[in-house]
């Protein structure tokens, strides 16, 4: 399989941590703690589902598919492990440097709220001024980020979750937009063709998400963190070491996309997008189904970015930190669970029933996570483990209930506008002083609710298209 070449090809760098793993006694390696019990049964578990759901083309390759293929793919590999790395010790090394709580939280926030500002038009300026471009930005702003981050300076690390959270926004469009329209295109490869593509660049990302939990946790277990120059907070080693990593790959990405990547545009609209935005908040409040959708992402994604924030000081107890990356890499084996689950799931339950079904479970994994959070360890950790199944299962089910309720005129717009519900959700969510497991409880009901928004979401009308009264 192609992915598997790709990811080896990409995450060498993560054999020697593999290496070191391997070395000695497998059985007292395996019994440090639970996170280590843990590896191999979420690998093994893993690769029965990932082989059950396994992606196949369903005709053959073309000519120039197989190099349109691995053009992208392998700019994915790094990218996307480049924003992984720079992912589980984030908080760890906030915390390292001494902020309190409040202040990593007002960190997170900023490049939650990046994120959510460049997300609202960082598809225009794509089409404006081209998706390759934007994707040699995202280099550069995750490169500064990861750079920021050896700075025991909170203005800098304010201007370093800024540049993050924009980079990650373009990460997760620019980079798909550019390569469906070399697809469709440039190309005129088939959808079929193009389902395969989303296949193997999810396989890749969970892959190369896994291998970079395991390679931060074995490069931080070989360094300490040290302070270069004490007067102005620069340290080296440690926390910061997988940054070092991600500045590695971001900069062999940034070289193939400048070298071997061609540019393309989108096409210009005859519709202003402030109508199309004004179009959007009419359909959201006319339309049940889209108010039902508007109220899951919102409440779903919240929680999920509640968790980002909260899961590392609610694994730490008095006595010993958790291994960040090993837990990345399990949270990450959850995930490629849970995405098997969705296109096994798909073969006989409706996205509207398996979305019910995740919020349930997301209702019971918060739950338990308020009950054990800093107390019960090895409960909060299955239970961060569900939830992170649910994740992987939720975005695909999510995909094809938007594409089925949202009409396509208005697309980006409504996806822009579910985007105002849920930001609020984090602020109010993160800035107030609630503690980790107040946190769950509240994640907890407000995913109660979300499940109910379910029972509720149907399909979009076949009229819904003229159904829009445009702005005049």
């Amino acid at each position: 399989m192609w992915v598997v070449e790709v990811a080896v090809l990409g995450s060498a760098w993560a054999l020697p941590g593999a290496f070191k793993i391997l070395q000695g006694s497998s059985m007292q390696w395996l019994s440090q703690s639970t996170y280590h019990t843990l590896l191999f049964p979420a690998v093994a578990l893993t690769f029965i589902l990932a082989w059950l759901a396994r992606p196949a083309a369903s005709e053959k390759f073309p000519p120039g598919f197989r190099k349109h293929l691995m053009k992208y793919l392998i700019v994915w590999v790094f990218c996307v492990a480049a924003d992984w790395l720079q992912g589980p010790y984030v908080y760890a090394l906030y915390s390292a440097y001494g902020y309190s709580k409040h202040e990593i939280a007002v960190l997170f926030v900023a490049g939650y709220g990046a994120s959510g500002v460049c997300s609202c038009g960082i598809g225009s300026l794509a089409d404006r001024f081209g998706r390759k471009r934007c994707c040699l930005a995202y280099c550069v702003f995750h490169t500064l980020a990861a750079l920021s981050m050896h700075w025991k300076v909170h203005v800098i690390l304010l201007l370093g979750r800024v540049l993050a959270g924009a980079g990650t926004s373009i990460l997760f469009s620019c980079f798909e937009c550019w390569m469906v329209s070399e697809h469709t295109a440039k190309h005129n490869f088939s959808s079929s063709l193009l389902t395969y593509m989303f296949s193997l660049k999810f396989c890749a990302m969970y892959t190369v998400a896994v291998l970079a939990g395991l390679g931060s946790q074995a490069v931080v277990d070989n360094t300490k963190l040290t302070v270069l120059e004490d007067r102005v907070g620069i340290y080296y080693g440690g926390y910061t070491a997988p940054y070092d990593l991600s500045v590695l790959m971001l900069l062999v990405g940034f070289c193939i996309i400048a070298t071997c990547w061609s540019e393309n545009y989108g096409q210009s609209s005859g519709t202003g997008s402030k109508l199309l935005m004004w179009d959007a908040v009419n359909l959201l409040f006319q339309d049940r189904n889209c108010l039902r959708l508007c109220m899951l992402v919102a409440i779903f994604e919240g929680s999920m970015y509640v968790f980002v924030s909260n899961w590392t000081p609610a694994l730490e107890s008095e006595d010993t930190s958790p291994p960040h990356g090993l837990v990345f890499a399990l949270f990450m084996l959850s995930a490629t669970c849970g995405s098997s689950a969705a296109t096994l799931g798909g073969r006989f339950m409706s996205p509207r029933r398996q979305l019910r079904v995740i919020m349930l479970l997301c209702v019971l994994s918060f739950a338990l996570a308020s009950r054990s959070a800093c107390t019960a360890i090895g409960y909060c950790l299955i239970a961060f483990m569900i939830f992170e199944f649910c994740v992987g299962w939720y975005f695909p089910c999510v995909g094809i209930a938007k594409s089925e309720i949202v009409p396509d005129r208005i697309r980006g717009s409504m996806y822009n506008l579910f985007r105002v519900p849920l930001n609020v959700l984090v602020l109010v969510l993160l800035l107030t002083d609630l503690s980790s497991d107040s946190r769950f409880a509240l994640c907890a009901v407000l995913l109660l609710l979300a499940m109910l928004a379910t029972f509720g979401l149907g399909h979009k009308p076949k009229s819904a298209d003229t159904q829009v009264h445009p702005a005049v």
